[in-house]
Protein backbone atom coordinates (compact mmCIF):
# COMPACT_ATOMS: atom_id res chain seq x y z
CA UNK A 1 0.00 0.00 0.00
CA UNK A 2 3.06 2.44 0.84
CA UNK A 3 6.25 2.06 -0.01
CA UNK A 4 9.34 4.76 0.46
CA UNK A 5 12.57 3.38 -0.60
CA UNK A 6 16.03 5.40 0.09
CA UNK A 7 14.18 8.85 1.56
CA UNK A 8 17.16 11.21 1.75
CA UNK A 9 16.84 14.45 3.90
CA UNK A 10 19.50 17.13 5.27
CA UNK A 11 18.67 20.51 7.13
CA UNK A 12 21.40 23.23 6.62
CA UNK A 13 23.92 20.38 5.41
CA UNK A 14 23.56 18.30 8.30
CA UNK A 15 21.71 14.64 6.81
CA UNK A 16 18.54 13.64 9.02
CA UNK A 17 17.65 11.20 6.77
CA UNK A 18 20.52 8.97 5.26
CA UNK A 19 18.41 6.96 2.45
CA UNK A 20 15.25 5.40 4.53
CA UNK A 21 13.12 2.04 3.56
CA UNK A 22 10.00 1.59 4.76
CA UNK A 23 7.00 -0.42 3.76
CA UNK A 24 3.26 -0.58 5.17
CA UNK A 25 0.96 -2.61 3.79
CA UNK A 26 -3.36 -2.45 4.29
CA UNK A 27 -4.40 -2.81 7.87
CA UNK A 28 -0.76 -2.67 9.55
CA UNK A 29 0.00 -0.72 12.22
CA UNK A 30 3.78 0.20 12.06
CA UNK A 31 5.21 2.12 15.16
CA UNK A 32 8.27 4.01 14.51
CA UNK A 33 10.46 3.98 17.82
CA UNK A 34 13.93 5.44 18.27
CA UNK A 35 16.10 8.09 20.76
CA UNK A 36 15.54 11.97 20.10
CA UNK A 37 16.69 13.16 17.30
CA UNK A 38 17.01 9.94 15.42
CA UNK A 39 14.70 11.12 11.99
CA UNK A 40 11.45 9.53 13.06
CA UNK A 41 9.45 12.84 12.89
CA UNK A 42 11.46 14.32 10.08
CA UNK A 43 10.56 11.00 8.26
CA UNK A 44 6.96 11.17 9.20
CA UNK A 45 6.46 14.72 7.71
CA UNK A 46 8.53 14.45 4.93
CA UNK A 47 5.93 11.08 3.56
CA UNK A 48 3.19 13.82 4.23
CA UNK A 49 5.13 16.55 2.28
CA UNK A 50 4.82 18.65 5.32
CA UNK A 51 9.05 18.75 4.94
CA UNK A 52 10.55 18.30 1.41
CA UNK A 53 12.67 15.46 0.95
CA UNK A 54 15.54 15.92 -0.77
CA UNK A 55 15.29 12.66 -2.82
CA UNK A 56 13.44 9.10 -2.76
CA UNK A 57 10.46 7.56 -4.27
CA UNK A 58 7.32 7.15 -2.63
CA UNK A 59 4.62 4.12 -3.94
CA UNK A 60 1.11 4.79 -2.69
CA UNK A 61 -1.64 2.30 -4.48
CA UNK A 62 0.83 1.40 -7.07
CA UNK A 63 1.56 4.77 -8.36
CA UNK A 64 5.34 6.05 -8.09
CA UNK A 65 6.21 9.25 -7.24
CA UNK A 66 9.46 11.00 -6.68
CA UNK A 67 10.70 13.12 -3.53
CA UNK A 68 12.26 15.97 -4.83
CA UNK A 69 10.32 16.44 -8.19
CA UNK A 70 6.43 15.71 -6.93
CA UNK A 71 3.79 18.63 -8.34
CA UNK A 72 1.49 20.49 -5.97
CA UNK A 73 -1.40 18.95 -7.52
CA UNK A 74 0.42 15.24 -6.91
CA UNK A 75 0.91 16.26 -3.27
CA UNK A 76 -3.26 17.46 -2.74
CA UNK A 77 -4.02 13.95 -4.25
CA UNK A 78 -2.18 12.19 -2.32
CA UNK A 79 -3.36 14.36 1.15
CA UNK A 80 -6.79 13.58 0.45
CA UNK A 81 -6.37 9.98 0.82
CA UNK A 82 -4.23 10.32 4.30
CA UNK A 83 -4.27 11.81 7.48
CA UNK A 84 -2.42 13.29 9.98
CA UNK A 85 -2.57 13.80 13.78
CA UNK A 86 -0.16 16.49 15.45
CA UNK A 87 1.35 16.13 18.25
CA UNK A 88 0.66 19.14 19.89
CA UNK A 89 -3.61 18.61 18.43
CA UNK A 90 -3.75 21.70 16.10
CA UNK A 91 -7.40 22.31 16.47
CA UNK A 92 -9.00 25.87 15.90
CA UNK A 93 -8.78 27.81 19.57
CA UNK A 94 -12.58 29.40 18.15
CA UNK A 95 -14.23 26.58 17.08
CA UNK A 96 -16.55 23.81 18.70
CA UNK A 97 -14.82 20.03 18.47
CA UNK A 98 -17.91 19.21 15.69
CA UNK A 99 -16.43 22.68 13.96
CA UNK A 100 -13.02 21.22 13.66
CA UNK A 101 -13.76 18.07 12.74
CA UNK A 102 -16.14 19.25 9.84
CA UNK A 103 -13.72 22.50 8.88
CA UNK A 104 -11.58 20.46 6.07
CA UNK A 105 -14.74 18.38 4.71
CA UNK A 106 -17.09 21.64 3.82
CA UNK A 107 -13.50 24.27 2.81
CA UNK A 108 -11.14 21.54 1.39
CA UNK A 109 -13.44 18.96 0.35
CA UNK A 110 -16.59 21.60 -0.65
CA UNK A 111 -18.93 18.89 1.07
CA UNK A 112 -22.26 20.46 2.32
CA UNK A 113 -23.01 21.19 5.68
CA UNK A 114 -25.51 18.74 6.46
CA UNK A 115 -23.47 15.50 5.39
CA UNK A 116 -20.52 17.26 6.84
CA UNK A 117 -21.95 17.42 10.58
CA UNK A 118 -23.33 13.82 10.11
CA UNK A 119 -19.36 12.76 9.45
CA UNK A 120 -18.26 14.27 11.75
CA UNK A 121 -20.85 13.26 14.72
CA UNK A 122 -19.99 10.09 13.56
CA UNK A 123 -16.12 10.56 13.84
CA UNK A 124 -16.63 12.06 17.75
CA UNK A 125 -19.02 9.66 18.52
CA UNK A 126 -16.30 6.74 17.48
CA UNK A 127 -13.71 8.50 19.72
CA UNK A 128 -15.61 8.72 22.82
CA UNK A 129 -16.90 12.62 22.42
CA UNK A 130 -20.27 12.34 21.62
CA UNK A 131 -21.21 14.49 24.77
CA UNK A 132 -18.59 17.11 23.73
CA UNK A 133 -19.78 18.37 19.89
CA UNK A 134 -20.29 21.78 20.74
CA UNK A 135 -17.50 22.35 23.62
CA UNK A 136 -14.41 24.64 22.79
CA UNK A 137 -10.79 23.65 22.68
CA UNK A 138 -10.12 25.56 26.10
CA UNK A 139 -12.92 23.53 27.93
CA UNK A 140 -11.63 20.05 27.27
CA UNK A 141 -8.93 17.94 28.69
CA UNK A 142 -5.33 17.37 26.32
CA UNK A 143 -6.48 13.77 25.94
CA UNK A 144 -10.15 15.08 24.35
CA UNK A 145 -8.37 17.70 22.02
CA UNK A 146 -6.05 14.80 20.95
CA UNK A 147 -9.14 12.39 20.11
CA UNK A 148 -10.82 15.52 18.19
CA UNK A 149 -7.45 15.30 16.34
CA UNK A 150 -8.20 11.74 15.73
CA UNK A 151 -11.84 12.22 14.41
CA UNK A 152 -10.91 15.06 12.13
CA UNK A 153 -8.43 12.74 10.87
CA UNK A 154 -11.22 9.68 11.17
CA UNK A 155 -13.74 12.27 9.36
CA UNK A 156 -12.07 12.13 5.96
CA UNK A 157 -11.93 8.41 5.60
CA UNK A 158 -8.44 8.25 4.57
CA UNK A 159 -6.15 4.62 4.04
CA UNK A 160 -3.71 5.50 6.21
CA UNK A 161 -3.21 8.08 9.50
CA UNK A 162 -0.08 8.98 10.21
CA UNK A 163 0.73 9.70 14.05
CA UNK A 164 3.30 12.22 15.20
CA UNK A 165 4.03 10.75 19.19
CA UNK A 166 0.56 11.62 19.81
CA UNK A 167 0.67 11.17 23.13
CA UNK A 168 3.77 13.32 24.29
CA UNK A 169 2.43 16.19 25.20
CA UNK A 170 -0.15 14.33 27.82
CA UNK A 171 -0.42 13.65 31.11
CA UNK A 172 0.10 9.74 32.09
CA UNK A 173 -3.35 9.68 33.31
CA UNK A 174 -4.42 11.21 30.11
CA UNK A 175 -2.51 9.28 27.76
CA UNK A 176 -4.16 5.87 28.34
CA UNK A 177 -7.48 6.93 26.61
CA UNK A 178 -5.69 8.20 23.38
CA UNK A 179 -4.13 4.93 22.92
CA UNK A 180 -7.24 3.20 23.90
CA UNK A 181 -8.88 4.90 21.07
CA UNK A 182 -5.90 3.89 18.88
CA UNK A 183 -6.33 0.54 20.02
CA UNK A 184 -9.82 0.46 18.76
CA UNK A 185 -9.05 1.81 15.73
CA UNK A 186 -6.10 -0.97 15.28
CA UNK A 187 -8.69 -3.41 15.51
CA UNK A 188 -11.28 -2.39 13.34
CA UNK A 189 -8.42 -2.76 10.57
CA UNK A 190 -6.87 0.84 10.45
CA UNK A 191 -3.83 1.09 8.57
CA UNK A 192 -1.47 3.75 10.66
CA UNK A 193 1.83 4.57 10.58
CA UNK A 194 2.55 6.00 14.35
CA UNK A 195 5.93 7.78 16.06
CA UNK A 196 5.61 7.03 19.62
CA UNK A 197 7.71 6.52 22.86
CA UNK A 198 4.56 3.93 23.75
CA UNK A 199 6.47 0.84 23.81
CA UNK A 200 3.49 -0.97 25.21
CA UNK A 201 1.37 0.20 22.72
CA UNK A 202 4.23 -0.72 19.98
CA UNK A 203 3.90 -4.26 22.07
CA UNK A 204 0.73 -5.31 22.07
CA UNK A 205 -0.89 -2.93 19.22
CA UNK A 206 1.15 -2.19 16.45
CA UNK A 207 2.35 -5.59 14.13
CA UNK A 208 5.46 -4.35 13.00
CA UNK A 209 8.24 -2.19 14.56
CA UNK A 210 10.84 0.15 12.54
CA UNK A 211 13.53 1.12 14.99
CA UNK A 212 15.80 3.74 13.72
CA UNK A 213 18.98 5.91 15.04
CA UNK A 214 20.96 9.05 13.49
CA UNK A 215 18.83 8.99 10.15
CA UNK A 216 18.55 5.18 9.34
CA UNK A 217 16.85 2.33 9.95
CA UNK A 218 18.97 0.14 12.52
CA UNK A 219 16.03 -2.59 12.63
CA UNK A 220 13.03 -3.69 11.23
CA UNK A 221 10.47 -6.75 12.13
CA UNK A 222 7.04 -7.71 13.59
CA UNK A 223 6.73 -6.42 17.15
CA UNK A 224 7.06 -9.74 18.60
CA UNK A 225 9.96 -10.47 16.56
CA UNK A 226 11.56 -7.11 17.17
CA UNK A 227 10.56 -7.14 21.66
CA UNK A 228 11.24 -11.14 22.26
CA UNK A 229 14.26 -11.42 19.70
CA UNK A 230 15.98 -8.21 18.86
CA UNK A 231 18.85 -8.96 16.11
CA UNK A 232 21.08 -5.77 16.47
CA UNK A 233 23.40 -4.75 19.37
CA UNK A 234 22.30 -1.38 19.16
CA UNK A 235 18.37 -2.33 19.31
CA UNK A 236 19.44 -4.97 22.52
CA UNK A 237 20.82 -1.97 24.55
CA UNK A 238 18.15 0.07 23.70
CA UNK A 239 15.46 -2.49 25.03
CA UNK A 240 17.77 -3.27 27.37
CA UNK A 241 18.12 0.33 28.66
CA UNK A 242 14.23 0.87 28.60
CA UNK A 243 13.54 -2.71 30.28
CA UNK A 244 16.17 -0.75 33.44
CA UNK A 245 14.57 2.64 33.50
CA UNK A 246 11.02 0.86 34.24
CA UNK A 247 12.66 -1.25 36.73
CA UNK A 248 13.55 1.61 38.52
Amino acid sequence: MLEIKQIKKSFDGTDVLKGVDLEVDQGDVVAILGPSGSGKTTLLRCINFLETADSGELIFDGEHFQFGHISKKDIARLREKTAFVFQNYNLFANKTALQNVTEGLIVARKMGKHQAISIGKQALDKVGLSDRYDYYPSQLSGGQQQRVAIARALATNPKIIYFDEPTSALDPELTGEVLSVMRDLARDGMTMLVVTHEMGFARTVSNKVVFMENGVVVEANTSKEFFENPKMPRTQAFLQNLSGENNT
